[in-house]
Parts: structure tokens; C-alpha cells; sequence
């Protein structure tokens, strides 16, 4: 966790106090050279980093590294194409369709070259879609990337503001398959993890709420409203709020029975329950749960006011969650491509469906294998003849091509954590020999 600059702070009252306890002499010394707390103070402060942004660091970068390559390779032998969109865009492609809580994610900056706004950015989905506008034709596409974003604010209390993300859409497909496929994908790449925790899916569709909404002509304001009261799981105000409503008991129904998919349609209104599109939406729910549980014997709950991502989403919306933590490891769900009209022309929306993750936050749940770490002989290599350090040589090679990391040390002092073997010369040949950790 990042150092913020509050906790200079005591160390600057205990210097105060310190100071104030000095003799004499010694605080007239220290004030002729004033010039070397000053320089002292810059360094410390020169080398804090943001809230929320944090070095990763030795095996976890290893680590990060090797999760982000099995992954996307995972995601490659599944038919995705892996894209690489880059860090900054002009800021009419990178937030043309963004909601405004990704417009406060993202950094603005001023392009020297053309005077335009440009953003750093804070999600990689919307790259996708101008790439797939691009690139996608009317057919079925799958793309998956992988790669760092950046946040103004962190999400929740500890949150990262530097996510790598790493993810995986398809475009094309308005069906349920496309939506279980990913699902198939998400679980598949995570099996293949050595996970100490198991994952638990949020499931939730964004269109019954929509559609209620259009039914009842319910103002942005009133839907905000609503919103509002469901995230807060305010139920006492939502009932009170919900009878100055036309369709009312519907929008309070979602709230008391939107957990129990099997009997959510049965407590709603007549008009809701013959409604196609709400029947659809609850049947695709269904579906998906079902598979959930017999395809991947996965906990799964069911909220159809999860409605966080209700400007963008059109559809099947979930949240894959590891333990009791707060922030979900996984988002998803359906929403819509380049509208037509725009700027490049697309001739029609595109249905879409995606999921992506934050990787850093696995490295708390996995584990890598514990590396072998090779230390060459500094004084057999430094008294080697030329045919013998060539030997040497070719076998450091192949060493480090069967994994083993191995260390040719530059003096006799060199010698990294955690060695596991030692490289020797013995018996006219180089020997490879475990080193007892007890």
C-alpha cells in the first residue's frame, strides 16, 4: 500500500520536539546547514507514490507476467484475437459512447502536437469498439487484449488506479450463447490457475428494469431515483417511493424477489408477466444460472437491481467475486457496439457481450511453482580454461531453457535469495548439486 504524504507528518513533530530539547550548539550547527534538511525532506517526499499506486515487485511481477501470458494464450487457443489498442487516444473516439463515471476515470490530457483533448485510458472496452467499427465486419468477432489502464480515483477503499486489465468480447451475436460461451472461457482459464479461492458469480440483466421503466414512461429522474435506492438496498424508502410510481409494486417487487429468478415473474404486475421482453430476460436468466451450477458446480446469486452499469449495459450483466472480498475480480455483460450515425459511419448497432479483470488482483489467490535457482561456482568458473567455461556456458544455456534460473556470479559476494542448486566443477566435468535448505 502506497505511503501518503499525512504520514510525514509525526516524524516531522517528533524532529520538532527533538529539536526544541537539543542544546544550544547543536540547533545552531544544524541551522547553518539548512540546505541539507531541505535536501533531505525533497528525496523522502521525491519517492512517494499516489494513493493507490503501488511498484509490483520481484516474484509478483513474475508472477503477474506469467498470469497475463497464460491467460491471453488461453484466450488465443479459444479463437480471440489478441489487440493492443494504445494508452492515450483523442478524447471524441475514447469517451464518444462513455458513461460519465468513465469520463471521471479518465486523465485529460492536451496533445502538443494538434492542441486536441486526449485521454489516458481508464477501460480498454471502448478501444474494442472502435477497433471492431473498424475492423469487425458483420460477422461474429472475438477479440481479447490485455494491458495497464489508468484511474483518477481508485475503486473502493484500497483499490488499484492502475489495474492491469485483461479481457475478452464478442461481437456479432445477440444470442445466449455468446454470453455462456464467455462464461465457458472465464471458468476455463481460471481452472487452469492453482486458485486458493473458489469463484462466486453475481448474476443480474439490466433489460427488466429498462423495460418496466419504458412501460411505466418513468422520468430519468425517477430512474435515477430508483437506482439509487436499490444500490443502498434502502427498502422502507423504495416502498414509500415506489407508490407515487405507476407500475410501483413492480419496481418494489424487484427488490423484494429479484433474488428468486424461479418466482420473480409470478410477483410482478399482469402487464409485466405478459410482457415479452421481461419473460425473455427472466428465462435468460434462468438458463444461465442452470448452467452455472451444472456446468461448473459454481455458487451463484441472482440481483436484477444490480443496476451499476445500467447506461451502458443492455442485457445479461454479472460479477465474478473470489471470497468475502467487496470488489468483484471479473465484470461482464451485454451491451452495445458504434451506434449508426457516428462518426465512422457504422451502418448498424452491433450486439456485443464481454467480460474483463483486473490481474494484479489475482496474485493474492495464486501461486506460482517455486523457482530452482542455479548459482555458478564463482572460483571454479574463474579459474575454467576457455574450453571448460564454454562448456560452462552451454550448460548455463540449457539450464535456463529447462526453467532453472541461473546466476554467473561477478564476484565472490554475488550470490542471490534463495539459491537451490550450485553449478560446481568436479571430477573433470560441471556438476550440478541441491543445496539442503534445512
Amino acid at each position: 500500500m502506497s505511503v501518503s504524504s499525512d504520514s510525514a507528518k509525526p516524524a516531522q513533530l517528533n524532529a520538532t520536539k527533538n529539536a526544541a530539547t537539543q542544546p544550544a550548539d547543536s540547533v545552531a550547527k544544524s541551522n547553518s546547514m539548512p540546505y541539507l534538511n531541505h535536501f533531505a525532506s525533497d528525496v523522502a517526499n521525491s519517492w512517494l507514490l499516489p494513493d493507490g499506486v503501488v511498484d509490483v515487485l520481484f516474484e509478483d511481477a513474475h508472477k503477474q507476467e506469467v498470469l497475463r501470458y497464460q491467460l491471453t494464450q488461453q484466450l488465443i487457443t479459444h479463437g480471440y484475437q489478441l489487440v493492443n489498442p494504445p494508452m492515450i487516444e483523442f478524447t471524441e473516439s475514447l469517451l464518444s459512447d462513455a458513461s460519465e463515471d468513465l469520463k471521471r476515470q479518465t486523465f485529460k490530457i492536451i496533445d502538443q502536437l494538434t492542441g486536441r483533448l486526449m485521454g489516458l485510458r481508464a477501460d480498454i472496452t471502448p478501444q474494442i469498439l472502435r477497433i471492431d467499427a473498424h475492423h469487425g465486419g458483420t460477422g461474429i468477432a472475438r477479440y481479447c487484449y490485455a494491458g495497464d489502464v489508468i484511474h483518477t480515483l481508485p475503486s473502493g477503499l484500497f483499490g488499484s488506479r492502475t489495474p492491469l486489465q485483461l479481457g475478452a468480447e464478442i461481437f456479432g451475436c445477440a444470442d445466449l450463447a455468446a454470453d455462456i460461451e464467455l462464461i465457458d472461457v472465464l471458468f476455463g482459464m481460471v481452472n487452469t490457475l492453482d486458485m486458493s479461492a473458489a469463484l462466486h458469480i453475481d448474476l443480474g440483466h439490466v433489460a427488466i428494469f429498462k423495460r418496466l421503466a419504458e412501460m411505466a414512461a418513468l422520468s430519468d429522474s425517477d430512474a435515477e431515483q430508483l437506482m439509487h435506492l436499490y444500490a443502498n438496498k434502502n427498502l422502507p424508502e423504495l416502498k414509500r417511493v415506489c407508490q407515487a410510481l405507476p407500475m410501483g409494486d413492480d419496481f418494489y417487487a424487484l427488490a423484494r424477489f429479484g433474488h428468486d429468478i424461479d418466482n420473480l415473474l409470478t410477483k410482478l404486475s399482469t402487464a409485466a408477466q405478459q410482457d415479452e421482453q421481461i419473460s425473455t430476460a427472466i428465462d435468460e436468466l434462468q438458463r444461465l444460472k442452470t448452467h452455472l451450477k451444472t456446468q461448473w458446480q459454481c455458487p451463484v446469486s441472482v440481483d436484477v437491481t444490480e443496476l451499476s452499469g445500467y447506461h451502458y449495459h443492455t442485457g445479461i450483466v454479472f460479477n465474478g467475486y473470489i471470497n468475502s472480498e467487496t470488489q468483484p475480480l471479473v465484470r461482464g455483460g451485454r451491451f452495445d457496439g458504434m451506434q449508426s450515425g457516428g462518426h465512422l459511419s457504422v451502418s448498424q448497432p452491433r450486439e456485443a457481450t464481454g467480460f474483463s479483470m483486473d490481474v494484479s488482483r489475482l496474485l493474492a489467490h495464486t501461486q506460482l511453482e517455486v523457482p530452482s535457482i542455479v548459482l555458478i561456482d564463482y572460483q571454479a568458473a574463474t579459474q575454467a580454461s576457455p574450453e571448460q567455461r564454454q562448456t560452462l556456458l552451454q550448460q548455463a544455456t540449457s539450464l535456463r531453457e529447462q526453467g532453472y534460473r541461473v546466476t554467473m556470479p561477478l564476484n565472490a559476494e554475488d550470490r542471490p535469495d534463495g539459491v537451490t542448486h550450485r553449478l560446481g566443477f568436479a571430477d573433470n566435468q560441471w556438476q550440478l548439486q541441491t543445496i539442503s535448505l534445512n
